[in-house]
């Protein structure tokens, strides 16, 4: 008779365990069920079905400096260092008593730390301040199929669609839905995306319109374009900006 009784005993041992470890998990679900999912949204229109960060990345990115760029440089404890330089075509920039330093690309925050290293060996700790005092004005450039094409200052958060607008709209031969947007990612490269601006403005949803970046180059196309690759060589871009061809 002890043999049965142990079994049972056994059995509602092993049931009640159960029941804590299902109840256990259980609670522990609804915190692994709140966890925001990563999605990934398609991007239709891409080159190439990929949308990089070269065209989304920041919203804001600093301001890298280009050749002809004047540059102050003020000491706040030696002022008899204080100097104004200039980006040079090479990208250096020549600093009194110093070796030369390399600085086209570079943002001003960058460039600080850089100039206070090198009067880092000769000062105690210096207090520097660079001013940017005369630079490339930010720009962008339509072509194509625009009322007037050419190159338009950047002076405040430009959509494409403003852009757009502000080259003079549409020609009535104008491709809407192929709209070519440039973006350069090196010296020699450039990434372009084909973007659907008549579903854009149609759906009246501007989430996907673009923010421009100095530099950017927007293209309206007369007929479709069949095929364009995701990156191509920055001397290509004459194919599409060159009224002749």
């Amino acid at each position: 008779m002890q043999r049965p009784v142990l079994s049972v005993v056994l059995t509602l041992t092993c049931c009640l365990g159960q029941q804590v470890i299902e109840g256990q998990v259980s609670a522990q679900q609804p915190a692994i069920a709140s966890r925001p999912e990563v999605t990934r949204e398609k991007s239709s229109g891409a080159a190439g079905g990929v949308w990089s960060p070269a065209l989304t990345g920041e919203r804001r990115p600093l301001y890298r400096l280009c050749k002809s760029d004047v540059l102050e440089i003020d000491f706040t404890f030696s002022p008899e260092l204080d100097q104004t330089v200039i980006v040079q075509p090479d990208g250096f920039i020549a600093l009194r008593g110093k070796q030369q330093l390399y600085a086209q690309g570079v943002t001003v925050p960058e460039l600080e730390e850089a100039v206070k290293d090198a009067y880092g060996q000769t000062l105690n700790d210096p207090e520097i301040t660079i001013v940017l005092k005369d630079f490339d004005r930010p720009s962008f450039i339509a072509g194509g199929e625009v009322g007037h094409p050419g190159k338009y200052e950047l002076r405040a958060d430009t959509t494409l669609t403003a852009a757009l607008a502000i080259a003079g709209g549409f020609t009535a031969q104008a491709r809407h839905s192929e709209v070519i947007l440039f973006r350069r990612v090196s010296e020699t490269m450039v990434e372009s995306r084909v973007l659907n601006v008549k579903s854009l403005l149609h759906s009246r949803n501007l989430n996907e319109d673009i923010y421009l970046r100095p530099g950017d180059m927007i293209y309206v196309p007369k007929n479709t374009v069949s095929k364009i690759k995701q990156y191509l060589p920055v001397s290509n871009l004459s194919t599409y900006f060159t009224p002749t061809q």
